[in-house]
């Protein structure tokens, strides 16, 4: 592979069919097919919907992205895919398509993680790290600190129960908001005082940090939450929304942060990246860079249509994978729907 490697990134963990094409770490085009509004009136995602989503998609996805950049495809460099974690007939679908794909085109494949490239992305937009990161990945389904630092992954903390984002999916579902419920209650939290709740902060107890100072929990927000919609509800009260949202949104984002900056402390990282879906809430983005300052931490975020899924994480990752020299996977690799988020590469 002659100078910055050509590198097709296919992702298809959820319900989004995402193709992208980078060389090195320019991104050249992205293109995303969503099936979230298939999913809306079952109030989340059906795997049965999303794994035909994609195979009605992924064709024409490839076909609009190769058509966008200028390219053809015999001349990509290499083929990347999500391998893991996600869902394991969603995987299958792109797994399918990159393994055709590279077999056909005589090409490297690189089965890659999903959660990784959720933080290796935004090496699009800002350039290659420098040296170690600590990347906090938040998204429905996976709370992550994790210490990249080139072709080595290590993992600090993950959430032990409900991840930040599916505990707003949960608690939408409770208001009666629309599916998906992050960008709803982040609308309604612009407006509320994120002060007027005392929501819990989980393991933040001196007793809990000591057994997990880099974990996350936020099953029991969502369920004092919910009580408290509940409470309203029996009494014949409405629920104030705007000061509801704001100081759900608080308390996830406190939690995230405070983890995140003293973990940078303790490791003596000065990078943190955070990426992920709920990587878009702002509350999160403002607090984050407001605790990056006052701490000298260098923050980098993605641009927000690089948060949710899609193909150029992937095409990211399989650049970052070709760099640090990691060996591309066999054409025998399968769906791994709890992939080690320590591993970059199947």
């Amino acid at each position: 592979m002659a100078g910055d490697p050509l590198v097709l990134g296919i992702e298809t963990s959820c319900d989004e069919t995402g193709v992208a094409l980078a060389r090195g770490f320019e991104l050249l085009h992205d293109t995303v097919a969503s099936s979230v509004a298939e999913h809306a009136r079952f109030g989340g995602i059906v795997p049965e919907v999303a794994s035909r989503a994609h195979l009605e998609a992924i064709g024409p996805t490839i076909a609009a992205t190769l058509a966008a950049a200028g390219t053809a495809l015999k001349d990509v460099d290499a083929v990347a895919v999500t391998a893991g974690p996600g869902l394991v007939g969603s995987l299958a679908v792109g797994l399918a398509t990159a393994k055709a794909l590279a077999l056909a085109l005589d090409k490297p494949l690189y089965g890659v993680n999903h959660v990784i490239g959720h933080a290796l992305v935004d090496q699009l937009a800002s350039g290659p790290f420098d040296g170690p990161a600590l990347a906090l990945v938040v998204s429905g389904g996976h709370s992550s600190l994790l210490v990249i630092d080139g072709a080595e992954v290590r993992e600090l903390g993950q959430t032990l129960d409900d991840a930040a984002g599916e505990a707003f999916d949960k608690i939408g579902r409770v208001l009666g908001l629309p599916y998906p419920a992050g960008p709803h209650i982040d609308r309604l939290a612009r407006a509320g005082d994120p002060t007027a709740i005392a929501f819990p902060r989980a393991l933040t107890r001196r007793q809990d940090l000591e057994r997990h100072p880099y974990d996350f929990s936020f099953s029991g927000l969502k369920t004092a939450a919910a009580r408290l919609i509940e409470a309203a509800q029996d009494a014949g009260r409405a629920v104030p929304l705007n000061d509801f949202a704001a100081s759900f949104s608080e308390a996830v984002a406190d939690v995230l942060t405070a983890k995140t900056v003293a973990a940078a402390a303790a490791f003596g990282l000065d990078t943190v990246v955070i990426g992920g879906g709920f990587a878009a809430n702002s509350q999160l983005r403002d607090k984050a860079a407001a605790r990056c300052a006052a701490a000298g931490l260098r923050l980098r975020v993605p641009p927000l249509e690089r948060c949710t899924d899609n193909g150029a994480m992937i095409a990211a990752a399989g650049v970052h994978a070709i760099v640090h020299r990691l060996s591309p996977s066999g054409l025998d690799i399968g769906a791994d729907s709890s992939m080690a988020s320590t591993r970059l590469v199947a």
